[in-house]
């Protein structure tokens, strides 16, 4: 079922191809048309769509896409799936994939940790000096 209000992702010819990628990255999800110009899919039950505009606008940090992970294992999977084949790591959790869409690969746990007035600077601090979080390391700063 459509949401009332969801995103449309701009690609340069390659709409089925990013839609397949996602789909095998994350639960719960298909394609779920495709006419070639226009490619609807869900991503763990959340529906996209993909469209084939052509090569006048590209992907930037203006838009990314949060994924909240239960623990290490999970933030591990969607780190490596997203920049493998020339996605790209890039500073607290983000990173881009191989079509250049933005991500932020983020434990559940952030805001519990970030909540604590005491412990935020040293979470903070240690956050800000990885690429992947560590769930490890922000518990134990």
């Amino acid at each position: 079922m459509k949401k009332p209000v969801y995103p449309c992702l701009w690609f340069d010819g390659n709409a089925r191809a990013a839609a397949d990628f996602y789909c095998t990255i994350f639960p719960n999800s298909k394609i779920v048309a495709d006419n070639g110009m226009v490619v609807n899919f869900e991503l763990n039950g959340e529906f996209f769509m993909g469209l084939n505009g052509g090569p006048h606008f590209k992907f930037n940090e203006a838009v990314s896409f949060v994924i909240p992970c239960k623990d290490q294992e999970e933030i591990d999977h969607y780190w490596y799936k997203l920049i493998a084949d020339g996605g790209e790591e890039s500073m607290c959790g983000w990173c881009k994939d191989k079509f250049g869409l933005s991500w932020q690969v983020v434990p559940e746990i952030l805001g519990q940790l970030m909540s604590d007035p005491e412990k935020m600077p040293r979470v903070v601090q240690a956050f800000m000096k990885m690429r992947k979080f560590d769930i490890e390391a922000l518990q134990n700063a």
